[in-house]
């Protein structure tokens, strides 16, 4: 993959710019995005008639690239993309983005492995563990779909999503942890599954060791499958307008997912992240209090931090767990300097 000239961009947009946004928006989106890395950039922006119909259609990419390659090849390997919090006591991890640019490598080596293809829809019901958003990222990098889930709907609920989107292969977790008590999660995903004859292969994340029903053939632990790949994988281009994920709101209605497209979307989330936190990337540590299954999560935990190269908190709690001092000796411990939470944190911490 060729690698463009990259072009360092102001966080802020000046009212000039704002101006031009107005006057010419489909040129302003263009310029924005530069902001991802490309393999063939696009000459338009936008084509619209009635709406939007297609964004920088002539451009092609790879999303988990502009992630992290980008970074590992401009010298900032060894800065931290992560620092992950797990809600059990002192369970904690780093990763910087060579760390985080291998793990991506081998869990796509993994997926290829297990059949995945560009297009396919693939799911991902897990708790906020560095693994979910590793799972992401390869899907991302195969040009397949990533559909992620929330972790603690029901059966039901996971079933119907999974029908709805067509879904091959789902990343799961034996379980969760809320506070030091563990919470089974692969036995919700296997009554889920006897609804769903599209899943063929289900790739489990070992979080709580907790004993788990397993299917031969079906099922496949994450650190026998993925550990075990090669550190190099060398990604392709796809289509700015090919399929990047389905997402489902909070309120379960399936006829209403939200879809994004490719090199839009990541222009989208990189250009908000950037002018949203206003924030040097080098020196800051960002925290965003929300839930990977949200549209807030997709974009303000993994797609805009990792295109603008920031260093995020990742945080598998959720608010009430231990009590509202967690919080803000997650903020002091890590030095924060700017955080960003949506309303269901607000409510949950209040």
């Amino acid at each position: 993959m060729s690698v463009p000239n990259s072009k360092s961009m102001s966080t802020n947009v000046p009212d000039a710019a704002m101006r031009s946004s107005v006057i010419d928006p489909s040129q302003w989106w263009l310029e924005q995005s530069r902001r991802v890395t490309w393999v063939t950039e696009p000459t338009q922006g936008f084509r619209w008639r009635t709406s939007i119909d297609g964004w920088f259609g002539d451009g092609t990419l790879n999303g988990s690239f502009s992630c992290t390659d980008i970074h590992v090849i401009e010298e900032r390997r060894e800065r931290v993309a992560f620092h992950w919090i797990g809600d059990r006591a002192d369970d904690t991890r780093t990763i910087t983005y060579f760390e985080l640019h291998v793990m991506i490598n081998h869990a796509t080596n993994a997926l290829i492995e297990l059949g995945v293809k560009p297009l396919d829809r693939v799911a991902v019901c897990s708790p906020s563990i560095p693994e979910a958003i590793v799972a992401m990222l390869a899907i991302t990098r195969l040009g397949a779909t990533h559909v992620v889930i929330n972790a603690n709907v029901t059966a039901e609920t996971i079933a119907t999503r999974l029908n709805d989107a067509h879904c091959t292969l789902a990343v799961v977790a034996d379980g969760s942890y809320r506070g030091d008590v563990a919470y089974p999660l692969k036995s919700v995903i296997d009554d889920a599954l006897k609804e769903c004859p599209s899943v063929t292969s289900v790739l489990v994340v070992r979080r709580t060791g907790e004993p788990v029903e397993w299917v031969e053939g079906r099922d496949h632990w994450w650190h026998d499958t993925v550990d075990s790949q090669s550190d190099s994988h060398w990604c392709d281009p796809f289509p700015s307008e090919q399929p990047f994920f389905v997402l489902y709101p909070a309120s379960g209605n399936v006829s209403q997912p939200i879809t994004r497209t490719t090199g839009g979307y990541l222009t989208q989330a990189a250009t908000a992240y950037a002018t949203l936190m206003r924030a040097s990337f080098d020196d800051a540590v960002m925290w965003t209090a929300a839930e990977l299954d949200e549209l807030a999560g997709h974009s303000y935990i993994v797609y805009g931090p990792l295109i603008n190269g920031a260093t995020q908190l990742l945080f598998e709690g959720s608010p009430d767990s231990w009590g509202n001092e967690r919080w803000s000796g997650v903020i002091d411990q890590h030095d924060a300097t700017v955080v960003y939470v949506d309303g269901s944190t607000i409510c949950g911490t209040n």
